[in-house]
């Protein structure tokens, strides 16, 4: 990446107008057009949202869009689209023991709710309170429940089973940070209490020591801050096996969706961590240990993303690719170019990663993040990869869900996936636009805990 010194959080400005501009319509026409009864919508084929997976991990998405639409305009229609569709729909996410996306969707709706009433930018209700409470205490126990014990600590465990722990979900311990702040305990057999915290800190850990690497020698292809999307462990003794991935191109090379989802998911965490009490912390191991493992994983996947994406900040879907020697070996010297003809750009890694970067940035009060993560942002909020078609239901266009599975439209006399977008795309994007849009107007900073 070609990092754009020039750029601050004001500097945007004029481009975020434009994004929540185009952002509303695309929520208007989702809610206008989109039939429900098929599920929850996933990526875009020929611009229209569709749904396919393995999990009903996107809705939350869906539904947090309206809640941040509100947030970053004042406009209480959105307000009251995201109210009344996280009440109506989103109670079965709450209880569902089969996935470990507890903070995608919960967090991202009830979480974002009680965030806005915390910041006093809704009214003050107490049943309304007690509602999000509840929903965000449940769901960090249900998410803490699938857990596979390591003799080293454990980790929140794949929906491929008790066998597999995914980059994806440190993410999602935002489910378990936010209940534990609630004062909500995991309840187990004879009643013992596991503090929530507790499996936070282990499954950060646990990803840090075998989802990232750190180029320390672990096997031939171990560099600073690539990730595995997948690794597997052997639950007969508890030992890891291997690294694998379900999405990404193969267990040696980095799929980039995945390193920006610890990006994000390390930086978070670290700010969470610095609220907390010394108390706390000591019996998992000590603030110094625990803020220690967690950064050495952000600055190295943060690094890895900086040195690993095109000039204008946009990665490619996987690092090692089979096609990728096609694009040349400047490829990261260019700018990115989602028409090319040998492997897809993924602007959904982009919009999950920037904000990585700008977190890691303020924690570290270090310009080389924070101008990479604008570097980011600018890119996406320009003409290539915003969606300013309002026929295309989709606002990030360029995103790739599922490379190996052939799952990604491929346009008509086009080579690879492109001009297409996807839920979690475009709600990282709104996201990470919010929180540009705070530091730029000098407003209460955006995070996820209370």
């Amino acid at each position: 990446m070609q990092i754009n010194e020039s750029l601050s959080a004001k500097s945007l400005l004029p481009d975020l107008e434009r994004f929540w501009g185009v952002s509303g319509q695309k929520i208007n026409d989702l809610n206008q057009n989109y039939d429900p009864a098929k599920g929850s919508p996933v990526f875009t084929i020929e611009g229209q949202y569709t749904t396919r997976g393995w999990t009903e991990w996107t809705q939350g998405f869906q539904y947090g869009a309206e809640i941040l639409q509100f947030d970053a305009t004042g406009d209480l229609q959105y307000l009251e689209m995201g109210k009344k569709n996280t009440v109506g729909k989103m109670a079965p996410h709450i209880t569902h023991f089969g996935v470990h996306d507890h903070g995608f969707n919960n967090v991202s709706t009830y979480g974002n709710l009680l965030r806005l009433m915390n910041e006093g930018r809704i009214a003050e209700n107490e049943w309304e309170r007690n509602f999000y409470e509840m929903a965000l205490k449940a769901s960090g126990a249900v998410q803490a429940r699938r857990w596979t014990a390591l003799p080293s600590g454990g980790y929140i465990y794949s929906f491929n089973g008790p066998h597999s722990l995914f980059a994806d979900t440190i993410r999602s311990l935002r489910a378990l940070a936010v209940a534990h702040q609630l004062g909500q305990p995991f309840m187990g057999e004879n009643d013992k209490q596991t503090p929530l915290l507790e499996r936070l800190v282990m499954h950060a850990k646990t990803t840090a020591d075998f989802a990232v690497y750190y180029g320390e020698g672990r096997d031939h292809y171990d560099l600073w801050g690539r990730t595995a999307h997948e690794s597997i462990f052997n639950l007969n003794d508890g030992n890891y096996r291997c690294p694998n991935s379900q999405q990404g191109f193969s267990p040696f090379t980095t799929w980039t969706r995945g390193l920006a989802w610890v990006m994000v998911g390390a930086a978070e965490q670290l700010e969470f961590i610095a609220t907390l009490d010394d108390t706390e912390l000591e019996p998992l191991g000590g603030r110094e240990s625990i803020e220690a493992f967690l950064l050495k994983m952000a600055k190295a996947t943060c690094d890895f993303y900086i040195d690993h994406s095109a000039a204008d900040g946009i990665p490619y879907w996987d690092t090692g690719a089979l096609n990728t020697h096609k694009l040349g070996d400047d490829i990261y010297d260019r700018e990115s170019d989602p028409f090319n003809d040998a492997e897809p750009v993924d602007s959904s890694a982009a919009a999950i990663g920037a904000q990585g970067l700008l977190r890691l940035g303020r924690y570290l009060n270090d310009e080389k993040y924070t101008r990479a993560g604008l570097t980011v942002m600018k890119t996406l909020l320009g003409d290539t990869y915003l969606s300013l078609d309002e026929s295309h239901q989709g606002l990030i266009l360029h995103s790739v869900y599922h490379r190996p599975n052939g799952w990604d439209h491929i346009p008509e006399g086009q080579s690879v996936p492109c001009g297409e977008s996807s839920m979690w795309g475009d709600y990282h994007a709104r996201e990470a636009a919010l929180y540009v849009q705070r530091l730029a107007k000098d407003e209460p900073y955006l995070k996820f805990f209370i």
